[in-house]
């Protein structure tokens, strides 16, 4: 699959409301989303990382 096929949404510029710089690289990268106010979503990059992190 191309990687311009995959849900990636990065961002130039940081959210307004991320105050922690993890947070805001999270977002920028693409690896969260965020729903609502303290809910958060992994999306499809971010749950890869989520389970290489957990095989170590």
């Amino acid at each position: 699959m191309k990687t311009t096929q995959l849900l990636i949404p990065t961002q130039k510029e940081a959210p307004n409301d991320a105050k922690i710089i993890s947070h805001q690289l999270m977002v920028r990268a693409g690896l969260i989303s965020k729903l609502a106010s303290g809910l958060y979503s992994y999306l499809p990059m971010g749950v890869r990382v989520l389970k290489k992190v957990e095989s170590i």
